[in-house]
This record gives structure tokens, sequence and C-alpha cells, in this order.
């Protein structure tokens, strides 16, 4: 997305808090037949490229290119999670909702060398 874009998307949006559903269905209204045509194989090298700018960012960009960049970021995994049929905001329910799937706690005591 260039900046033109992204300035129309963030002008017209708003800073309106959304939901991890709302933004899942905003991603599916704008770009979801584009989204299916190309698929999941397409669309994670594209989550992949925004992973790497998300990296840069991170490393040295400004704190306005790290928005752009996890909004991109999520933007796509929501993308991947469309055309695979899955509900974000069920998927993150199932696994976090009851705390750590490790230790099922709400705050992780799972050792440092494990991955939670």
């Amino acid at each position: 997305m260039n900046d033109s874009q992204k300035h129309a998307a963030g002008s017209s949006a708003g800073n309106r808090a959304m939901s991890l559903a709302d933004f899942q269905a905003l991603i599916r209204e704008m770009y979801f037949e584009k989204d299916v045509a190309r698929g999941v194989d397409g669309t994670f090298m594209w989550l992949m490229e925004e992973i790497g700018e998300l990296w840069a960012a991170l490393r040295n960009g400004t704190h306005e290119e790290r928005l752009g960049e996890f909004a991109d970021v999520l933007a796509w995994l929501a993308t991947i999670a469309n055309v695979a049929d899955v509900d974000l905001t069920e998927a993150v329910a199932r696994k976090y909702g009851s705390g750590c799937p490790g230790c099922g706690r709400l705050v992780c005591t799972c050792a440092d060398a494990e991955k939670p």
C-alpha cells in the first residue's frame, strides 16, 4: 500500500476503535475477491514481505512507520484467515481465552526456554 492509499484508508476510517471481528470483516469486504483469486500461497508470500517490512521498521523506523507495518501485517493475516475460512476471534478465544496455552495461567509461568 502506498502512502496516499494509507492516508486515504486512514482518513475514511478515522481513529475509531475496532474489534478483531470488525477488522477481519472490513478486510473481507475490501479485498475478498482479489484474495480468493490470489489464494493462500500468494497471500502468505505477501504476509511474509510485510513481516520483513515490520522487522525493518522495528529496527530503524519511526513510530509512524511501525504503526503502518503492524497494521499491514495484521491486514494480511486477516486476509489469509478470510481465504482459509478461519474466524480470528474464535481462534484467539480458543487458544488464549483461558490463559496461557502452556501453563493455563493468566500470567504465564512457563519456563523461559518453553514456547508458551
